[in-house]
């Protein structure tokens, strides 16, 4: 079902995989190179199948099952959102909790155990789980799953949050009603084993429920009353409601209006698009076409830090020895994509 919560919302460089086709120039800071076939934009290495799209997966023809509404996801969200409005009318008291939250989705849950675009040491995905629980929206295993049915199965109905269902469906509606059964089935065969084994996400997938009513509700409300005065509506209305509200809508951009505003420099086959605006508001998330296109790229940009705070991050755990073998898609394979599939809208350094 939508979520688990309540619902689900879906620098020294040291060990960089590059992945490169065809082979070209030297390689810096021992960046490890992976060879990949300039034809296709593939996953080379087999575990990473289910990260890229199948485009022989294809809608059956038919008019869609009638949707059914999840009532209690409806009237959490309106309560939510209602909330969040009350929040901007009074004085925001922290904003730490934003980026903190926002990491957990970005550098966690995102980058880390959806697409294994680098590995972490045990202090930083202990680090990344809690923020994750903090950002309420789905743990970790359940997230993985469906966002790697969502890049497997893009733009059908397998895909949990279509974008050719339009905005609003892409945005917040899919949490509003039933699972598509495709999406259901196609879920199903999703290979989870990497994260079946790692106990830490396994950890936090029994006890998701109340960890992430006690780090993103509970803690963000009494430790401001109690630790600087601070009063019982601001407490619960800004870093509580606010925060998550913010959050969740920012998050819910990559799957909307990324996927609909913007431009394809890199594959025009596929709805994703570079959103500047969506990028500086999810921390280095808006570069989506570049990212459905190389979605094995730790940056899921070509251009690393520009307007991308998490990949800032994850470098400055690299220079600290947390951070390790972060994969990076070499000039040559990206400029033989942008020639291969480009919308013509590129425009060169």
């Amino acid at each position: 079902e939508p979520g688990h919560l309540f619902f689900q919302a879906s620098c020294s460089y040291r060990t960089t995989t590059t992945t490169t086709a065809p082979p070209s120039g030297g390689l810096k800071n021992g960046e490890e190179k992976l060879e990949q076939t300039p034809q296709d934009g593939e996953d080379i290495r087999p575990e990473m199948k289910d990260d890229i799209r199948d485009p022989t997966y294809q809608d059956e023809e038919g008019p869609p099952p009638k949707l059914e509404y999840v009532w209690r996801n409806i009237i959490l969200m309106v309560l939510l959102h209602v909330g969040a409005l009350y929040g901007i009318t009074l004085v925001p008291s922290s904003s730490f909790l934003l980026f903190f939250c926002g990491l957990g989705i970005t550098a966690g849950a995102h980058r880390l155990w959806s697409h294994r675009t680098y590995k972490a040491r045990l202090p930083l995905r202990v680090f990344l789980i809690i923020a994750n629980t903090m950002a309420f929206q789905n743990d970790v295993y359940e997230w993985t799953r469906d966002h790697r049915t969502h890049h497997k199965f893009s733009d059908t109905h397998a895909d949990p949050h279509n974008s050719g269902r339009g905005f609003f469906f892409a945005h917040v509606g899919w949490l509003l009603v039933r699972k598509h059964p495709a999406v259901k089935e196609k879920g199903s065969l999703v290979n989870m084993s990497d994260l079946k084994a790692e106990k830490l996400v396994m950890f936090q997938w029994r006890y998701y429920i109340p960890a992430a009513l006690v780090t993103s509700l509970v803690l963000p409300t009494v430790v401001p009353c109690y630790c600087w005065g601070e009063t019982f509506l601001h407490s619960l209305f800004i870093p509580t409601i606010l925060r998550y509200v913010m959050v969740l809508n920012v998050t819910w951009l990559v799957n909307s209006a990324a996927h609909l505003y913007g431009y394809r420099p890199y594959d025009k086959n596929i709805s994703s698009r570079e959103n500047i605006l969506v990028s500086v508001g999810a921390l280095g998330e808006g570069f989506h076409n570049y990212h459905h296109a190389f979605p094995y790229d730790y940056s899921t940009s070509e251009y690393r830090w520009h307007i991308n705070l998490t990949t800032f991050f994850i470098d400055c755990m690299a220079a600290i020895g947390l951070a390790y073998d972060r994969k990076k898609v070499s000039k040559a394979s990206v400029l033989a994509r942008i020639e291969r599939t480009g919308d013509g809208s590129y425009k060169s350094d």
